[in-house]
């Protein structure tokens, strides 16, 4: 009995055969850019909407909140530094979620807004969630999960990154 390569298989390369294997293979990262786009923008609008959260102290202002999670956290010299200026912080945060989830949304610049995602993530998890138990039940731990697929494949299709991407083949192309 002899072994040979199976030509039967479904490629994960974007120049499959069209069939729904390999459209859904292409296609698997998009919804994953819709849901963290939009709920980081949504995030960042909220924030930057919400009169009490932009405050240094008060009921839902972000200076009381990372006091309450200072002790708690995994780096609390973190959130010793964010606590200089909670404000200032909390407009860093909801600015850079915004930026994020447009350019997640837009598949601009992918790879790095995911990795600007991750990082917020990731510093989410070590302050505000660290304490959650168990670990699951706090959600920005997720998030940083969720985040690594773009940052390892960024936007192929549907984005501007492809956009510019293609654009820049047809030129190297042209000059041939």
């Amino acid at each position: 009995m002899t072994h040979g390569m199976r030509r039967d298989t479904h490629s994960p390369h974007f120049d499959g055969d069209g069939n729904w294997r390999d459209t859904a293979t292409r296609y698997a990262l998009v919804p994953l850019r819709l849901f963290l786009g939009v709920t980081f923008v949504y995030a960042g609008l909220d924030k930057l909407t919400d009169s009490a959260f932009m405050k240094d102290s008060g009921a839902g202002s972000i200076g009381d909140m990372m006091r309450a999670v200072r002790d708690s956290s995994a780096i609390p010299a973190m959130v010793d530094m964010a606590l200089e200026s909670p404000v200032a912080f909390g407009y860093a945060i909801a600015l850079g979620e915004l930026a994020v989830g447009i350019g997640v949304l837009l598949g601009l610049f992918t790879r790095l807004a995911a990795l600007g995602g991750a990082l917020i993530s990731l510093s989410l998890w070590l302050t505000v969630s660290w304490a959650s138990d168990p670990y699951y039940y706090g959600n920005d731990l997720p998030y940083l999960m969720a985040w690594t697929p773009l940052v390892l494949a960024g936007a192929p299709l549907l984005s501007v990154d492809a956009a510019l991407r293609a654009r820049r083949q047809r030129r190297r192309e042209q000059y041939r």
